[in-house]
């Protein structure tokens, strides 16, 4: 009998039988480190039958080595996610105990020598000449995954390699736990008096959490978004707005949780690597196989995007300090980064006559939800249905995705509010990849997540906009990996280059901003209305209010990353002073001395590559998703041509074909780069 590396391992544990509907109210952390021993000592088995494939004419080979560790890393995706949702010291030691387990594993697959042999051997054979375009992109992307992984290192080389991967996998989860402790860590209970100005929902929902925790009659602030976000906007109490605003900088470096000495080590480890692998610098490592294509290109992009955009961002920061001056006087003391969102807001007001809050009645989470789903019906064909299956929390739900064949394609958790066991942010990721089969079609799983306004009380959910463009960025990712049809399961859904992945996300939030999209999903929590025009075109007209500003901070992410992972040596000193130099460049007022946000910025540093070298991505992304959406502009936001050839050539094809090709095949021709700076109010319009 052929031996193959498909069939599962199986057993008690329920980590070993997670099924479509994973149990998430049987895993707990005991069973980790057991499931993973277990899977690794499989893989390690299934290895060498690949590696003898030789033998057998290769007869399977690609197919078996297409799923080959796919149970182990969708056992290491729930561990790390039940991590994320309800931390605890167990979790958190069991997500310890199988990281360097799996990443060896992951590293000794991409360095095994048989398997690479027989891969080189494959690839001259008739078969590998005669496979199908998809099979033959599977095969070329993972020769050069290989290689590029360090597959043709000696032996010395392989050694050092696992090393680093290793240790870069420990020290990255220990920078997010110290960042999610660091949050969690932190509580200041005040009296109404210092919430003047504050939405009263606000109020509201901390009196509530406050006497949850045993301080009636006060106020729980915490460094939550929905807590921090509009304390700093709406707060007059100007020594609460800096109280809150220092302690969310010592996020990262504060006692106990300090990643000071973590990010030296860590860059260090990715310049090692980046060597090792023959590569100038981790950043280029890293932007090889993207549409970039360098570390030079995708800093050339970021620069020329800051240069376009300065002289528009200068004018915003004079208006901003021409104000403030006007109304606290010539003797006020200088903008602090404490006073920028609270000023730009009355700005707002008084220039648009326009309070966001005033919008959140209009946004209850329900109705976000029921009007996404239409919409996605309306332009994609999709039909998405709560359904029922076990979560990890009693908050979360689970809904089931048909499409207009009536097709079950694929099914999802989501898990919105901020709990103090989760971490922040909000994420989709991928639990299991279906797709065509030999007996149909398997449909895909997933989850999204974030720490959106919570419900209070008698009140529901109340968004802001912002709090909705994430709701519906979040579901882009999902559709992306939902619709994905590809045979190859490494190339399906998101599997895609990175700075390619956040097209789908990005522009599923153009539809909020269309009168038609707002029909469907904002209507008054307590009355039914829908949006009042004028609500709505003041809405519209402040949208680019300090566009310049906005863009300007998504291009100091995108910087500094590269700067740390393309230029930065060691001889250039301390890591928070070189990426508080860079971010000064792109701040309305001076950084303050001790600031410390690149030691909580977990996109970069709280995985072993996740978007470091690669942060650029969003506004990449955003070019794209800006141009794309003018097709639906063009033809109507609902028009069911466009969106059936947005799913046919571009969300349902994954990684099977290049990256720019998929954008022609939809556009029909190359990106205009214009297009995110026209509809930022930051070029002439076309």
């Amino acid at each position: 009998m052929t031996q193959t590396v498909s069939d599962p391992v199986t057993s008690g544990n329920p980590l070993l039988n997670l099924g479509f509907k994973i149990p998430f109210d049987q895993i707990k952390p005991e069973h980790a480190e057991s499931a993973v021993d277990a899977l690794i000592k499989k893989g390690r088995a299934d290895l060498d039958v690949l590696a003898q494939a030789p033998e057998r004419q290769f007869e399977g080979f690609l197919q078996e080595l297409d799923i080959l560790g796919q149970q182990l890393a969708a056992v290491q995706t729930v561990v790390g996610h039940l991590n994320a949702v309800v931390s605890s010291d167990a979790w958190r030691a069991a997500n310890e105990a199988i990281l360097p387990k799996v990443s060896t594993f992951f590293t000794e697959l991409g360095l095994h020598p048989g398997l690479w042999a027989a891969l080189k051997s494959f690839q001259k054979t008739e078969a590998a000449a005669t496979l199908s375009p998809e099979w033959t992109r599977f095969l070329t992307l993972t020769v050069d995954e290989f290689r590029r992984g360090g597959a043709d290192l000696d032996d010395a080389g392989k050694a050092r390699l696992t090393e680093i991967n290793v240790k870069l996998a420990e020290l990255t989860n220990k920078f997010g736990k110290n960042v999610m402790d660091g949050i969690k860590a932190y509580e200041l209970y005040v009296s109404t008096e210092r919430l003047s100005g504050v939405p009263p929902r606000l109020i509201g929902a901390t009196a509530a959490d406050a006497e949850a925790h045993g301080h009636a009659g006060e106020h729980r602030l915490t460094l939550h978004g929905p807590v921090l976000g509009p304390v700093l906007t709406y707060a007059d109490d100007r020594l609460l707005r800096e109280e809150l605003s220092r302690a969310n900088n010592l996020v990262g470096i504060g006692e106990g949780c300090d990643n000071r000495e973590l990010l030296p080590e860590i860059l260090r480890l990715r310049r090692e690597r980046a060597a090792l692998l023959g590569f100038a610098t981790f950043a280029d490592l890293v932007t090889v196989d993207r549409m970039s294509g360098s570390a030079g290109a995708a800093l050339s992009f970021e620069r020329d995007l800051e240069a376009r955009t300065r002289p528009f961002f200068e004018r915003e920061n004079q208006e901003l300090l021409e104000f403030y001056r006007q109304q606290s006087g010539e003797a006020a003391p200088d903008l602090a980064p404490w006073d920028i969102s609270y000023w730009a807001e009355k700005l707002r007001q008084e220039r648009y006559d326009f309070d966001e809050e005033a919008l959140r009645p209009y946004f209850p989470m329900a109705q976000v939800m029921a009007g996404l789903f239409e919409i996605t019906h309306r332009v994609f064909g999709i039909t998405v249905k709560e359904a029922q299956a076990p979560g990890w929390h009693p908050e979360v739900r689970y809904y089931d995705i048909q499409n207009e064949a009536g097709e079950h394609v694929a099914s999802f958790y989501t898990d919105w509010f901020p709990r103090d066991s989760k971490r922040g942010g909000a994420w989709m990721n991928g639990l299991y990849t279906g797709g065509p089969r030999e007996d149909g079609f398997a449909p895909h799983l997933g989850l999204m997540c974030g720490n959106l306004n919570p419900p209070s009380g008698e009140t529901p959910s109340l968004l802001s906009v912002g709090e909705v463009e994430t709701v519906f960025h979040e579901f882009g990712h999902l559709l992306h990996h939902a619709l994905s049809r590809v045979l190859v399961q490494s190339l399906s859904g998101t599997r895609v280059a990175w700075d390619f992945v956040e097209l789908p996300s990005q522009i599923m939030e153009n539809w909020i901003w269309t009168p038609e999209g707002l029909a469907l999903i904002a209507r008054h929590y307590q009355t039914g209305e829908t949006l009042p025009d004028d609500l709505y075109q003041k809405m519209l007209a402040a949208r680019n209010f300090r566009a310049a500003a906005t863009a300007m901070r998504q291009y100091s992410f995108g910087t500094v990353d590269l700067s740390l992972h393309a230029e930065y040596v060691e001889t250039d000193g301390d890591v928070l002073a070189y990426a508080r130099n860079v971010i000064s460049r792109y701040s309305p007022v001076p950084p303050l001395p001790d600031n410390a946000f690149i030691a909580q910025f977990g996109h970069l540093f709280s995985s072993p590559v996740g978007y470091a070298g690669g942060y650029y991505s969003y506004k990449w992304a955003e070019v794209l998703d800006a141009d794309a959406f003018s097709r639906f502009e063009d033809g109507g936001v609902f028009n069911r041509q466009t969106g059936r050839e947005f799913v046919d050539r571009l969300l349902s094809r994954g990684g099977s074909v290049d990256a720019g090709q998929l954008y022609r095949d939809f556009m029909g021709r190359n990106p205009d780069p214009e297009a995110l700076l026209r509809r930022s109010g930051l070029s002439a319009p076309r």
